[in-house]
């Protein structure tokens, strides 16, 4: 296990720009697991150490082989995008099922006990397809639940990488989009093949849908959902590029939060400094520094 350090001077401007206690931020551990072809384990760890949390990045073998208590004393679990297993028979599958019979009852006791957990791209994908999300009727103490929804590949196939804008539902239980609607649409870095979220039947969509449990939603130019390539890279029906369990401490999402952590990874960022409204921080740090604040507050 490797834990990661940061200039305390970055960690005392992001805490202080996005209103967190840095005190208490130093309490809150987060477990970054890598290895098996997953590739963002850097920028993620980085953007929650630039918000104050104490970050450890493991390799899920450790993870898997440390008993019991494997994920005792972490608040956070954040699965990482990449190419786990090489995206072989599915995106996150592979990963999924040694993840559900090797680590499954200690994810459910993490779940049960309060912790969060952000899935990002093939994070995403493993955390759908472990039942994680969106988890819906799942009792306390009940294990994981089983897979009810999935991302296919995008309706243009082939892999896309591009900036998406993303919608942010406000009435949504999501602790790790809270507050975000207020500053407008999310612009991140989007880049996958197999992005298209579908539900197991329609009357798992509408409940989805009607518990807003779909947090972000790809926008068009004017703000609004759309299904329309390329604002929607992947074509997922309503535009929803994310999930959310109904506790809202578990997220899931296709974009790249953890990859617009400086300004200057915008790519109209000196446009920006030019007019004068380059942000102090990337947007996508907001998204990592709301679940360590959820962490904080309990």
């Amino acid at each position: 296990m490797m834990a990661v350090a940061l200039n305390q001077q970055v960690q005392g401007r992001a805490a202080k720009a996005f209103a967190i206690d840095a005190k208490r931020a130093r309490e809150v551990r987060v477990l970054v697991m890598t290895g098996y072809g997953l590739n963002c384990e850097a920028e993620t760890a980085a953007g929650f150490s630039m918000v104050g949390a104490d970050v450890t990045r493991a390799h899920a073998a450790e993870v898997f082989s440390g008993g019991a208590d494997a994920l005792a004393g972490y608040h956070v679990l954040a699965f990482i995008g990449g190419f786990s297993f090489g995206d072989h028979i599915a995106s996150g599958r592979v990963y999924a099922n040694r993840l559900r019979y090797r680590l499954g009852d200690r994810l459910a006791r993490f779940i049960d006990d309060g912790g969060l957990a952000i899935g990002i791209c093939n994070g995403f994908q493993t955390m759908v397809k472990l039942g994680l999300l969106p988890a819906v009727g799942r009792a306390r103490g009940s294990g994981l639940a089983e897979q009810t929804a999935s991302l296919l590949h995008n309706d243009r196939l082939g892999y896309r990488d591009a900036w998406v804008r993303l919608v942010i539902d406000p009435d949504s239980p999501c602790v790790w989009t809270r507050g975000l609607a207020a500053h407008g649409l999310l612009s991140v870095p989007s880049r996958h093949g197999e992005g298209k979220l579908v539900f197991a039947d329609e009357a798992l969509a509408r409940e989805v849908a009607e518990s807003r449990l779909i947090p972000v939603r790809y926008a068009d130019e004017d703000g609004r959902p759309t299904e329309r390539w390329p604002d929607n890279p992947n074509g997922s029906p309503g535009g929803a590029a994310g999930l959310c369990d109904a506790s809202g401490r578990l997220f899931g999402l296709m974009p790249h939060p953890e990859a617009y952590l400086y300004p200057e990874a915008h790519p109209d960022w000196l446009r920006q400094r030019d007019a004068d409204a380059l942000p102090e921080f990337g947007a996508g740090l907001g998204v990592l520094a709301n679940g360590v604040r959820a962490a904080i507050d309990g």
